[in-house]
């Protein structure tokens, strides 16, 4: 039986190759290997965190009859023409599942992500 490798699996061990090549590098070499690294990291965690799924569950409760790939668009929709304020019930909540869920993929040792996260 042949198991299934995870492409984020893929992701994280070619930025693990990356960090560790950055090592034998120098100057600018050493530099765009670090960003590259860093670049993948994000990717891997992107793929694993699926932090847009997270924010279109997040407002399924206010958007139940939106397409959940749309729900993100109409959320912005409708704060920016006004019919949603920081009032209406749920949307705070919603829109920090969605922060939390991008900060653990972007910058997942931003400190406020703990406080997000009740740590």
């Amino acid at each position: 039986m042949r198991s299934r490798i995870e492409a984020a699996d893929l992701v994280e061990a070619a930025a693990a190759f990356l960090k560790e090549a950055e090592a034998e590098l120098a100057g600018r070499m050493a530099f765009h290997a670090k960003v590259a690294a860093n670049a993948l990291a994000i990717a891997a965690r992107e793929l694993r965190e699926r932090p847009g799924e997270v924010e279109a569950a997040a407002l399924s409760a206010l958007l139940p009859d939106v397409p959940a790939e749309e729900r993100v668009t109409a959320a912005c929709a409708r704060i920016r023409s006004g019919a949603w304020t920081a009032e209406t019930p749920g949307l705070l909540d919603a829109l920090e599942a969605g922060v939390a869920a991008r900060l653990a993929v972007d910058n997942p040792r931003f400190s406020t992500l703990q406080r997000l996260r009740g740590a």
